[in-house]
C-alpha cells in the first residue's frame, strides 16, 4: 500500500467583528480572526496537511488572499478542492489528527462536533478524525490571546494501491 503524511500548520490573529468558526463550526465568542476566508485555522491546516501529502505546495497557492474569488471564502469547500486533488491522483484520507492551539474559548464541548464535521467534508468516518484543543499556559502570542494556531497531520492511502 502507498501512502503519504502530510503536516499542516495554521495562525489567524483576532479582530475579526465576525463569528470565530472552527473546523466549519460555529463557536460562541466575542471576536473573530481576522483573514481574507472565514479564517477557519483547522480547515485551513488540514487543507495545507492534505497538500502536502500530494506534494501539491500549499494553500496560498491554491487560493492565494491576493484573488479576490477568495476573499469570505468558505473553507470547507477549499478543503473539499484539496481532497479532489488527492482523489484525482487516487489517494484519500486514512485519519488525522489535528491540535487547536487557543487560549480561549474553551474548546471541550465543541470536540464532538468538530470531529463531525471534518469527517463529513472529507467523506470519511467520525472514528478517523481526531482533535484536541491545548493552550499554551499564557505564554507566547496565544496565550497573550492575540490569535489562535492549529496543527494537523494526515495520513493518507492510495486507493487502489498504485499511485498516479
Amino acid at each position: 500500500m502507498q501512502i503519504r503524511v502530510g503536516h499542516g500548520y495554521d495562525v489567524h490573529k483576532w479582530g475579526a467583528d465576525k463569528p470565530l468558526i472552527l473546523a466549519g463550526v460555529d463557536i460562541p465568542h466575542h471576536i473573530g480572526l481576522i483573514a481574507h476566508s472565514d479564517g477557519d485555522v483547522v480547515l485551513h491546516a488540514i487543507t495545507d496537511a492534505l497538500l502536502g501529502a500530494m506534494a501539491l505546495g500549499d494553500i496560498g497557492q491554491h487560493f492565494p488572499d491576493t484573488d479576490s474569488r477568495y476573499k469570505g471564502a468558505d473553507s470547507m469547500l477549499l478543503l473539499q478542492e484539496a481532497l479532489r486533488l488527492a482523489t484525482e491522483k487516487k489517494f484519500a484520507v486514512a485519519n488525522l489528527d489535528v491540535t487547536v492551539v487557543a487560549q480561549a474559548p474553551k474548546l471541550a464541548s465543541y470536540i464532538q462536533p468538530m470531529r463531525e464535521s471534518i469527517a463529513s467534508g472529507l467523506n470519511i468516518t467520525v472514528d478517523a478524525v481526531n482533535v484536541k484543543a491545548t493552550t499554551t499556559e499564557k505564554l507566547g502570542f496565544v496565550g497573550r490571546e492575540e490569535g489562535i494556531a492549529c496543527h494537523c497531520v494526515i495520513l493518507m492511502a492510495a486507493q487502489d494501491g498504485t499511485q498516479k
